[in-house]
């Protein structure tokens, strides 16, 4: 009854337990996984597409996230657009900008988020965003929602904010463009109250949730590696915040899921 809509499994912290992590991730509910296929960059990513072509309950994402940003070259824009024809991609991400590690120049992470906004848009995938401001800022908050306004808000097409982090503010301008909001492990983080606030303000129809593993372990397992199976303990938290169990969280959020990605819903999510 659990999606977890955002997830890395094919970096080498799975490669000595990649099948038994899936396989605990089955036991604990979780019937679906986003593979997301930005990997380390150029050069793997088709990884996501990888695992979701052997593995039935899988779907991927791909894309250059904003850290590889400076790495970008037309051959790998060429790549993508061909990669965003296997069946099994439902996403393009994620994408987005971050200024707190600055990996890449900040005009570049733009150009680049730009070209894959073109791209997403002329292959009909929602976008799966990812935003980071600098420490005491929103500065990357409020350029990613203006690249978005200005070059995505028409498309109809919508997308994911994942992992997220912002205020409600943030949020509401993401949701006006037709994004679903994303909350991860550390909404269950005693010092993450504004990620909790905002939880209680977003329409529980526009909510997802997600690991993205192998980060940002939730409590009770914080400082693990994280796994598709504690994504229970994210719709624990969503769930007691809205007075719903871990189980109806877990039902709502996969309806959204298989409703905002037009997927055949699993029988156990109705």
């Amino acid at each position: 009854m659990f999606v977890d809509s955002h997830a890395h499994l094919d970096g080498e912290r799975f490669d000595g337990d990649r099948e038994q992590v899936m396989a605990r991730a089955r036991e604990a509910g979780v019937e679906t996984i986003v593979a997301i296929g930005s990997g380390t960059g150029p050069g793997s990513l088709d990884c996501g597409i990888r695992l979701a072509e052997t593995h039935e309950f899988v779907y991927a994402s791909i894309g250059i996230h904003p850290h590889e940003a400076k790495l970008a070259t037309a051959a790998d824009f060429a790549e993508l657009e061909r990669l965003a024809k296997r069946p099994k991609v439902i996403a393009w991400g994620e994408i987005g900008l971050d200024y707190f590690y600055d990996h890449s120049p900040r005009q570049v992470q733009q150009l680049v988020f730009l070209q894959q906004l073109e791209l997403a848009q002329a292959t009909k995938l929602p976008v799966v965003i990812h935003c980071r401001p600098s420490e005491g800022s929103d500065n990357a908050w409020e350029d990613c929602l203006q690249l978005l306004r200005e070059h995505w808000g028409g498309s109809g097409l919508g997308g994911v904010l994942h992992c997220f982090t912002g205020s409600w503010q943030h949020a509401k301008r993401a949701l006006d463009l037709g994004f679903m909001i994303s909350f991860a492990g550390n909404i269950t983080f005693p010092k993450a109250q504004l990620i909790r606030d905002t939880a209680l303000e977003v329409p529980l129809d526009r909510m997802l949730i997600e690991t993205d593993s192998p980060f940002l372990a939730p409590v009770p397992h914080r400082g693990k590696r994280n796994e598709p199976g504690f994504v229970k303990e994210v719709a624990r938290q969503v769930g007691e915040l809205r007075g719903l169990s871990p189980e109806e969280a877990g039902r709502q959020t996969a309806h959204n899921f298989y409703r905002f990605f037009s997927l055949p819903e699993k029988a156990d999510s109705i």
